[in-house]
């Protein structure tokens, strides 16, 4: 039987990652790690997954739960350091197209 550890070494992502998206669409852990590979197999799912890291940022914010805010700015910095895609200027240098033109980078 597979345990919740085994599920999150399985989609790619640190815990911490995969607690953030159970926060986010409040949902169980197991369910996170089930959404979690289903967005890295998407060609917008890393984006998805920073937005949703963000959008926890912003309410640790309005909560003024600063120790959260800082916890989850790190972990947004990591996981942007680890999934290149979902930042933008990555994104141009691999080659990627432009999410927001539609179109690819000159070359």
């Amino acid at each position: 039987m597979l345990t919740i550890d085994d599920c999150i070494a399985l989609c790619e992502l640190s815990e911490d990652e995969v607690l953030a998206i159970a926060e986010h669409q409040r949902i169980p852990e197991m369910a996170a790690t089930e959404l979690a590979s289903y967005l890295l197999c998407k060609p917008d799912g890393e984006l998805t997954i920073k937005t949703i890291i963000r959008d926890d940022i912003a309410s640790a914010i309005r909560r003024c739960d600063r120790r959260r805010e800082l916890a989850l700015k790190a972990m947004l910095r990591n996981f942007v350091l680890e999934h290149p895609r979902c930042e933008e200027r990555h994104r141009q240098a691999l080659g990627f197209p432009d999410r927001r033109a539609g179109t690819s980078p000159a070359v």
